[in-house]
């Protein structure tokens, strides 16, 4: 079981290397992934369609597969206990890395080693 990280973080800047090694695995990154992007499509059918039942999906498609991923496979304690807003921005923040191809060398800059 991983070790609980008692800092206290007052910049994103420095929350985000945590962030980063707090998803050393990849199936942790991919349900994060998807957790972010579903719930993303969600939010935005709820807002156009103002249909607030899409509400809890909203919840449930961004913490459930992020969640899954820290408690099975990551077995730490999602910083979104925490760091909520960082936790959200951090998610957003791994997804664009991955997407403009800079995630790696951001993983290794902070210390977790990519497979």
């Amino acid at each position: 079981m991983a070790i609980e990280n008692t800092r206290k973080y007052s910049t994103y800047s420095d929350f985000f290397p945590f962030y980063l090694s707090e998803h050393s695995k990849k199936s942790t990154r991919l349900l994060h992934y998807s957790g972010t992007i579903g719930y993303q499509i969600l939010f935005w059918s709820l807002i156009f369609s103002q249909n607030y039942l899409f509400l809890p999906l909203v919840l449930l498609a961004g913490y459930g597969p992020a969640w899954i991923g820290h408690f099975f496979y990551e077995k730490n304690k999602p910083a979104t206990f925490t760091y909520p807003l960082w936790s959200l921005i951090g998610d957003h923040h791994m997804v664009f890395l991955l997407l403009t191809g800079r995630l790696k060398k951001e993983l290794k800059n902070a210390g977790v080693k990519v497979q």
